[in-house]
């Protein structure tokens, strides 16, 4: 009946529309940042403890550090354990170069291995063959909104005396049999994007544990390697990897209402779901009954997908690929020696993922417009 009452509807539709949730939010975000420009306390104020401190309690871990970025998170993850040249870390090539990125710049070398079919997420069945000696480290992505097989994952690590590195960036507030994103390796690393179900208003990120030696190895690396109350002495070498305090301060607000717009998103993906499955040619996307899903992004798949995004364009409806090439095939890494056909359900994946409008205050309308179009001749 949704469906049916609205699919004579036509009106553009954003991919993604942050004006409507700042407008929810302006009265309580322009106080903060006020206050945080009167008192000039920039770098590391109070609001910066705060959020951390808030966000370890979501995370249900016992440490939380604020960062510049979620690149960076999982950068200082990776200097804090050591991981370095030579040293290889296990991970998907199907996510954002930040993954593969961080571990390059370290001298660490990136191993992948392929995905599963129906999460998209790194595949466990496959990650034991890839062990090397050479082996520090798991980094699964907890890619779209979803939680990998953190179950699986860590029988491996545990086996193998190995860290695992959660690259959470996309999934804040998922789980995994209700253990949250980022608590359940030795880091979780998270970004504040804008565009994120948790954003900032600019760059941000964070990295958990629940490891307070690995904590004090965090905060010293986010500020050049400097000692907590040790002015100009640096017990080792760290980076300018600071939360800034307006960032932070806008942090702290929107985290209350994660959970609610967390629920939103979810609602949004039940009125796809219902009716995108019905449409022939398109696959909607699988949720793992141990896995509790946030989508940062909505994913559809078909062998279609550039027709289908192109008869959305035509309506003024945005669409997004995450991801048009897979990381094995990025010319950056091609001195890693992978071919096309090393990993094919990731590389299948790239010719068939569509990502829809899913942000939490898109309308039914709006939604009902995107099914339309979709489900049109």
């Amino acid at each position: 009946m949704f469906l049916e009452d609205m699919k004579s509807l036509f009106m553009g539709v954003k991919m993604l529309d942050l004006t409507r949730q700042y407008d929810s939010l302006r009265e309580e975000v322009a106080p903060a940042i006020r206050s945080i420009v009167e008192s000039q306390q920039f770098i590391n104020g109070l609001s910066v403890k705060k959020f951390e401190e808030s966000f370890a309690k979501f995370c249900n871990t016992k440490f939380a550090v604020g960062c510049s970025s979620g690149t960076d998170a999982i950068l200082m993850s990776l200097m804090a354990l050591g991981i370095g040249k030579g040293d290889e870390v296990i991970t998907t090539p199907f996510t954002f170069i930040a993954t593969v990125g961080s571990i390059v710049r370290l001298g660490a070398i990136p191993v992948f291995v392929d995905i599963e079919e129906k999460t998209l997420n790194i595949d466990p069945e496959k990650i034991e063959k890839a062990i090397t000696k050479k082996t520090k480290a798991i980094m699964p992505v907890h890619i779209f909104g979803q939680c990998a097989n953190m179950t699986e994952i860590n029988k491996i690590a545990q086996r193998n005396n190995l860290f695992v590195v959660e690259d959470a960036c996309q999934s804040v507030g998922s789980s995994w049999n209700s253990a949250p994103a980022g608590s359940m390796g030795a880091t979780g690393c998270f970004s504040f994007f804008p565009s994120k179900n948790l954003g900032a208003f600019g760059d941000g990120g964070a990295v958990t544990t629940n490891d307070e030696d690995l904590y004090q190895r965090l905060l010293r690396i986010r500020n050049h390697g400097q000692g907590n109350n040790k002015t100009y002495v640096y017990d080792a070498i760290g980076g300018n990897f600071r939360l800034d305090t307006i960032q932070a301060a806008v942090l702290n607000i929107k985290l209350k209402y994660l959970e609610n717009w967390s629920e939103m998103r979810n609602r949004n993906a039940d009125l796809y779901n219902t009716s995108l499955a019905t449409i022939e040619g398109i696959e909607i996307p699988y949720c793992h009954p141990m896995s509790s899903h946030v989508y940062n992004q909505y994913v559809i798949k078909s062998k279609h997908r550039d027709d289908l995004r192109e008869k959305l364009s035509s309506r003024d409806i945005g669409s997004a690929i995450y991801y048009p090439s897979p990381l094995h095939l990025q010319s950056s890494v091609s001195g890693l020696g992978y071919e096309e056909g090393d990993f094919p359900v990731a590389e299948e994946a790239c010719k068939s993922v569509l990502a829809l409008p899913i942000y939490p205050e898109l309308s039914k309308e709006e939604i009902a417009c995107v099914i339309s179009c979709l489900g049109s001749k």
